[in-house]
């Protein structure tokens, strides 16, 4: 096997083992516990000490990982994804009224997603309950795993126009069929079956359906659900736990409901960030070089990049289209909608050169205004040099998405060279320091 391959397939691993965004963050804390990192908690005081590793979570989905030099550091080194892709979820009250024999799930979108993709796919759930205690209440995860649920789509006899893309309404089109009228157990009775409650005690709950089919690689491409940026969560982690660390403080950050805006307690328009970096510095006797600190540090927004469709090549801009497997994508837009300006593209693509790490550069169509992403958000609560990346990858927001069986190796590479270097800035002039240096 060769090392691309055995990357991906861990890869497919960590997506499995993340249907939503919360095992997504669970995932990341229990690999960095593998590797001696201590969880800090917000409601605690915290001691840190140079040399030792940290990590922190809020709302259950997002999480924030630092080592801290055992010198005195120059600034931090910060990746930033994000643990949540588009998913239906499920209403409090989940069953619908039987109809034709079928009992049916009450759902909404979360996030912009390409509906029909979603249809007759074996689909199952996952989340979190929030359970009755002894002392008040706990929340459990929960995944059902084996396949639960299914969108069935209405045969084209009966509707002639649904094989040309007919429009689908969430409330009717996109209900999910769960079970008949006399087959499985109720929903809420399965959640709390899966989190080991009665039924009373199930408090609350936040349930997303998910793809059950796993990523795979096949002739020089991988494709699987939520690559849209567990692609790039996975590989960031892993960039961060092999990188040596140098002159600066490398910081690794998940952060939840990217897809619907960022503007949560956990995401990247929350005071997380501020929070955990500020709290950081006092803690290691600093708190007044905060703002200097901030000054001359990085960060890598990590999200992925729409590839040239080999269908529709005319949907990208001529001079600025990515390939997948062609490296790491940087990204531009004249508007903020990426965060990525002259200083941030350059310093990253001296990165990647010294890396030996192949880029590319993107940019929307001029009459198409495209996605946005977490840098540009996150900057507005902790202002920072910021380069937004990604990786390219076809069918963004599907059900099932592809990207290039490369890339993942690409991006490791990339952030372990990046959160093995500092940044010096003063005025015009911008240095980076390397580990060796």
């Amino acid at each position: 096997m060769s090392e691309k391959e055995r990357i991906n397939r861990k890869l497919f691993d960590f997506i499995k083992k993340s249907p939503t965004a919360c095992h997504a963050a669970q995932n990341a804390a229990l690999r960095l516990e593998d590797e001696g990192y201590t969880e800090l908690f917000e409601g605690d005081r915290w001691e840190i000490r140079g040399g030792n590793k940290y990590f922190v979570r809020r709302g259950f989905s997002s999480l924030i990982a630092f080592k801290v030099p055992e010198d005195e550091f120059s600034s931090f080194m910060i990746s930033a994804s994000h643990s949540d892709s588009p998913a239906f979820k499920i209403k409090e009250n989940a069953e619908l009224p039987e109809r034709g024999g079928a009992v049916r799930l009450s759902a909404e979108r979360y996030g912009g997603m390409l509906a029909q993709t979603w249809m007759d796919r074996p689909l199952s759930a996952a989340g979190r309950a929030v359970v009755r205690s002894a002392e008040g209440a706990e929340v459990r995860l929960f995944d059902l795993g084996i396949n639960q649920a299914i969108i069935p789509s209405v045969a084209v006899h009966l509707n002639r126009g649904s094989g040309d893309g007919a429009k689908l309404d969430t409330a009717t089109d996109l209900l999910p069929l769960y079970r008949t009228e006399e087959g499985a157990p109720s929903f809420a009775s399965a959640v709390a079956a899966a989190v080991g409650a009665d039924e009373g005690d199930v408090l609350g709950s936040d349930v997303f359906l998910y793809v059950t089919e796993e990523g795979y690689q096949w002739n020089g491409f991988i494709s699987a659900p939520r690559l849209d940026d567990l692609q790039c969560a996975f590989a960031s982690l892993e960039a961060f736990l092999i990188s040596k660390g140098g002159k600066g403080c490398p910081v690794y950050c998940l952060f939840d409901n990217e897809e619907v805006g960022s503007e949560t307690k956990q995401g990247a328009a929350s005071t997380f960030l501020f929070d955990t970096l500020s709290r950081l510095c006092r803690a290691v006797g600093r708190g007044e070089d905060f703002e200097r600190l901030i000054s001359s540090s990085f960060m890598a927004s990590c999200d992925n990049a729409h590839a040239v469709h080999p269908n529709h090549p005319e949907l990208c801009d001529a001079n600025h289209s990515v390939k997948m497997n062609g490296g790491v994508v940087i990204k531009y837009n004249a508007n903020q909608r990426y965060a990525t300006d002259a200083v941030s593209s350059a310093l990253f693509r001296l990165i990647c050169e010294a890396a030996d790490v192949p880029v590319q550069l993107y940019a929307n169509r001029a009459d198409m205004p495209g996605g946005s992403t977490l840098g540009s958000i996150a900057d507005t609560k902790v202002s920072l040099c910021t380069v937004d990346i990604g990786l390219a990858q076809l069918a963004m927001h599907s059900a099932f998405e592809t990207a290039g069986a490369d890339d993942t190796e690409h991006m490791i590479r990339a952030l372990k060279a990046f959160f093995s270097a500092s940044l010096s800035c003063r005025g015009g002039e911008f240095r980076l320091i390397k580990d060796e240096d």
